[in-house]
């Protein structure tokens, strides 16, 4: 495990737009829910789920662009594209990964023609950003820049996700790299979630001045998700008690490693719903029509929370696909899931992994 105790200089591109990142502070969070024992279901409205596309290996995240989907393939370190009628083509290899254990190629989003990427190398993980270039069918990608470098990288643990928010910043979830401690250190990028602009400078309403630190006392968070009146949820693996789902506040202490799962303990923010490991395992999570639906890696199963009821969840497709590192929403408002069972973890099915269209009431 590798930790980088150097200044912000080290890893941050030397970008001098703070005026301009005033204009885009986000909205003050809704009040935290509190946290309530879970009710789950099985049963749910309408729902059926189609493949739209075959054989991705190690795939982790989906983005879009232009309504062509992209996709991230850990071990490959390949950016993929999908077509309409389900054909993958690789639009381009991340040069310098290093795919160990749960590092590789991970998270990725897309804005203003660019596409952002989370990835481990041997330094550790960083965040870079390339120019997409041509039309659907034949996507290019432009030269790297690195937006953001020096964060802790271990064979687990890594975190990964990236997503931007509704204030136009990019959030990026780090795991803590195997050194607990690191999540509470505010000097180190391991166990949180940071929070940058799209050049990777620092937002001039962060937090903690100075820092790209957005929340803290994190163990292992891979999901991001808005609700339309901007509350931050982020899905969380714990160790052997209690995987998380949590309201997002800036500055706020999630916990690890002093507690996992719902604590009661006086300076630090508990998660408003939580499961056992082999039940959950929550990666990637999406927002829509007031839900919010959770990937499950271990449990195998995709959750459905109504954001009206917390305490509530409904579970789908349980076992049927296996384990489940994505979902999100398409341009169409569709809901796709992305299954992870060639990560060596799983137990690939014929066509694994793949990606399915989900459609609901």
């Amino acid at each position: 495990m590798m930790t980088d105790r150097r200044g912000w200089g080290a890893f941050l591109t030397a970008s001098a737009v703070a005026c301009l990142l005033a204009a885009c502070a986000p909205a003050d969070p809704a009040p935290l829910p509190s946290p309530a024992p879970a009710t789950t279901s099985s049963a749910s409205p309408s729902w059926q789920e189609v493949t739209i596309a075959e054989g991705l290996t190690a795939p982790w995240s989906i983005a879009f662009h232009d309504g062509t989907a992209l996709i991230s393939e850990r071990d490959s370190a390949r950016i993929v594209e999908l077509s309409a009628d389900g054909t993958i083509r690789e639009v381009g290899e991340i040069a310098g990964v290093e795919a160990r254990g749960e590092g590789g190629l991970l998270g990725i989003a897309v804005r203003d023609d660019r596409l952002y990427a989370y990835s481990t190398t041997a330094d550790g993980n960083r965040v870079q950003r390339f120019e997409l270039s041509g039309s659907a069918g034949s996507l290019e990608l432009g030269e790297p820049e690195a937006i953001l470098s020096g964060i802790p990288s271990a064979m687990n643990h890594n975190g990964g996700r990236i997503a931007f928010g509704p204030d136009g910043m990019l959030y990026v979830t780090t795991g803590d790299a195997g050194d607990r401690r690191s999540a509470q250190d505010l000097e180190s990028l391991a166990g949180k979630i940071l929070r940058i602009s799209p050049t990777g400078s620092i937002p001039a309403d962060n937090p903690f001045e100075g820092s790209p630190v957005y929340s803290y006392g994190h163990r292992n968070p891979q999901g991001l998700a808005w609700d339309d009146e901007g509350t931050l949820y982020a899905s969380e693996f714990g160790q052997d008690t209690w995987d998380e789902l949590n309201v997002i506040e800036a500055g706020s202490d999630y916990g690890w490693p002093d507690v996992e799962g719902i604590a009661d303990r006086s300076g630090f923010v508990d998660p408003v719903q939580q499961w056992s490991p082999s039940d959950a395992s929550p990666s990637g999570i999406a927002i829509t029509d007031g839900r919010l639906f959770l990937a499950n890696l271990r449990g195998e199963r995709l959750r459905e929370i109504p954001l009206d009821d917390l305490a509530a969840s409904y579970e789908h497709v349980t076992g049927v696909y296996g384990r489940l590192r994505d979902v999100v929403v398409a341009p169409d408002g569709a809901v796709w899931m992305l299954t992870n069972n060639t990560d060596g973890r799983g137990d690939p099915r014929p066509g694994d992994d793949r990606v399915l269209r989900v459609t609901l009431d």
